[in-house]
C-alpha cells in the first residue's frame, strides 16, 4: 500500500459499525428514556428505524411506551430524542465497553414504525469524545467484518491462545511491563487490537495489516501474517517471566 494508507478506520465507519451490530439502543425522549432490545436497524442513509415494543400496535397509542407519550406531545408529533448505542468487546475484558455512539435528531412515525432521522453524530472512545460530519456518517458503510468480530475474537480467544501470545512478540516490551494477561479486544478490516492488563489499569496495542482485509479469507491471510512475522521475533521478557511464574 502507499504511504497515504493508514491502518485505521475513519470515525463515520466506525459510527456505522457500532449501529451495526449493537443489539440494543436507549432512547431518550420528551424527558423519558427507554431501552430497546433487537428493534432498531439501519438504513444504507444512515436512517435509523425502530420497532416498538407493542409490535404490530399504533405506534403513536402506545401510552406505556416513552416514544407513544413524546409523539403525543411533540409539535407535528415528530420528537426530538437521542439514541445511545454501545460497543461492548465480545471478549471478556476489563471495560468491556469499548466505545458509545450518541445520535440526535428528529423521530417520525412513517409505515407502522419509528423512523430517526440524525441532526448530530458522536463518537466516543477512551481518547475522547469525536463529533462525525452527518454526509460522511450518511455515506459511510460498517467495516465488512463488523458482524463476523465476536465470533472471530472469541474463536481466537478461546480456541488459540497460543496465537494471542506469539502476537505479542510485535508488541514493544515496554508496554507489556507488568501485565497479566493479554486478549483479543477487536478486529477490522485493517488491522487486530490487543487489550493488555495489568494488575492496575490496562492498555491496547494495534497491530496493522499490512493491507486491507475485506473477507475472512483476507483476514485469515492477514493475521497469518501478523504471525509470521512474530515467530521471527525474540519473545518479550516481560511474558517469559509471566508465563514461568504461571508454571510454578
Amino acid at each position: 500500500m502507499g504511504d497515504s494508507w493508514t491502518a485505521a478506520p475513519g470515525v463515520a465507519e466506525q459510527a456505522r459499525s457500532v449501529l451495526a451490530v449493537a443489539w440494543s439502543c436507549t432512547v431518550t425522549v420528551g424527558g423519558g428514556r427507554e431501552e430497546l432490545v433487537g428493534a432498531h436497524t439501519v438504513g444504507e442513509d444512515g436512517r435509523v428505524l425502530l420497532r416498538t415494543p407493542r409490535d404490530g400496535a399504533d405506534i403513536a397509542d402506545g401510552a406505556d411506551s416513552v416514544l407513544g407519550v413524546a409523539a403525543v406531545c411533540a409539535p407535528r408529533g415528530e420528537p426530538s430524542a437521542v439514541l445511545e448505542f454501545a460497543d461492548v468487546a465480545p471478549v471478556p475484558v476489563r471495560h468491556r465497553i469499548r466505545a458509545r455512539v450518541w445520535l440526535a435528531g428528529r423521530l417520525a412515525a412513517e409505515d407502522g414504525r419509528w423512523v430517526f432521522r440524525p441532526t448530530r453524530v458522536v463518537l466516543r472512545r477512551s481518547s475522547g469524545a469525536v463529533a462525525v460530519g452527518l454526509e460522511e456518517f450518511a455515506a459511510a458503510a460498517p467495516d465488512p467484518l463488523a458482524t463476523a468480530e465476536a465470533r472471530l475474537l472469541t474463536h481466537l480467544a478461546d480456541a488459540h491462545p497460543d496465537a494471542v501470545e506469539r502476537l505479542t512478540r510485535l508488541v514493544d516490551p515496554a508496554s507489556l511491563h507488568a501485565a497479566t494477561r493479554v486478549a483479543p479486544l477487536a478486529v477490522d478490516r485493517h488491522g487486530l487490537t490487543l487489550r493488555i492488563e495489568r494488575a492496575r489499569g490496562h492498555g491496547d496495542v494495534r497491530l496493522p495489516f499490512h493491507a486491507p482485509a475485506d473477507d475472512h479469507a483476507q483476514l485469515t491471510e492477514r493475521v497469518h501474517v501478523l504471525l509470521s512475522r512474530a515467530s521471527a521475533a525474540v519473545c518479550p521478557r516481560g511474558l517469559q517471566r509471566q508465563r514461568a511464574d504461571g508454571d510454578r
